[in-house]
């Protein structure tokens, strides 16, 4: 068990404790800080509290937080789209509403779960949790993933995107109309202060560029290809959003009225590397899905 020590400071004041504390720390849940208080875990002034026990500020505030469980991940027959594979490596082309890897909340149905019941020869340098995966997309973001299949070719992939040497190519549809053809978002990303669930623009970021071009519009949307420099958590949502553009049906960052599409309409089509074994460049391509296709037939037919 860890033990964890906090004073309230004074723009913390009359904050509710289950509140409080996942803005701390993004892994911790509301719902994993209230079985914490529940247990007896969580103590303010040395007593236990209640879930919306208004803090005052000097309180202090300590945690025991347990030991994690350790997730067992069981191979599933997912199915999945192998674009290409080899002795090295593995290109997926994952479908919408699909994790990547196992979590709490999400320990069936990954990506992960896919890679291995489809093989079991994948890198073990990212921990048991994540064999194989040097990059991620978000659940709802279809496309292209590139696996690793053992350590040489991990340290490989790891280092072409540290070097922004691979090719990455997004088609997304968002709000409104950009009035230009092209243009580059150079703007740091950072853990929201505000919402720690969320990524935003934020001063003292990790540097985040974003090149995009316009490739049809719609009136109320526009279609674009973006390519990403550097591959920051949600950056394109993020960066879109921030330009007064955030991405159709996007449930975290786009707007309340958004249209219905189950997550945001965005699609890694784009994949490019160098192959880790062979010094070859390699690239390849996902059409979009189905659904991306049937909504833009809708709004070429409305326009």
């Amino acid at each position: 068990m860890e033990n964890y020590s906090f004073k309230v400071t004074a723009e913390q004041d009359r904050m509710r404790l289950d509140k409080l504390l996942p803005a701390i720390r993004e892994d911790w849940t509301r719902s994993k800080i209230q079985v914490w208080i529940k247990d007896g875990l969580v103590k303010v002034n040395g007593r236990e509290v209640k879930p919306n026990h208004a803090l005052k500020e000097n309180d202090e505030i300590t945690i025991g937080v347990p030991e994690p469980e350790p997730l067992e991940i069981v191979p599933e027959d997912l199915g999945l789209e192998i674009v290409w594979e080899d002795g090295d490596v593995l290109v997926v082309n994952k479908p919408r509403g699909m994790v990547v890897h196992p979590a709490a909340g999400h320990a069936t149905g990954t990506l992960v779960n896919g890679l291995m019941h489809h093989c079991t020869d994948l890198s073990g340098i990212n921990g048991v949790l994540r064999p194989g995966i040097v990059h991620r997309i978000d659940k709802d973001t279809t496309g292209l993933l590139g696996v690793a299949k053992n350590d040489r070719a991990h340290v490989s992939l790891a280092a072409q995107l540290a070097e922004k040497s691979v090719t990455r190519k997004y088609t997304a549809l968002v709000h409104g109309n950009i009035d230009h053809d092209k243009g580059t978002i150079d703007a740091p990303i950072g853990r929201d202060p505000k919402d720690r669930q969320k990524m935003t623009v934020i001063d003292g970021g990790k540097s985040a560029v974003t090149h995009f071009t316009v490739t049809e519009r719609f009136g109320d949307f526009t279609l674009i290809e973006c390519r990403l420099e550097t591959g920051r958590t949600h950056q394109i949502r993020v960066h879109m959003k921030y330009i007064g553009h955030p991405l159709a049906g996007d449930p975290k960052y786009g707007p309340r009225n958004t249209i219905e599409f189950g997550g945001q309409v965005l699609h890694a089509g784009v994949l490019g590397f160098v192959h880790p074994a062979t010094g070859e460049y390699m690239e390849f391509e996902a059409p979009l899905p189905a659904d991306f296709t049937e909504l833009l037939e809708k709004l070429r037919s409305d326009r």
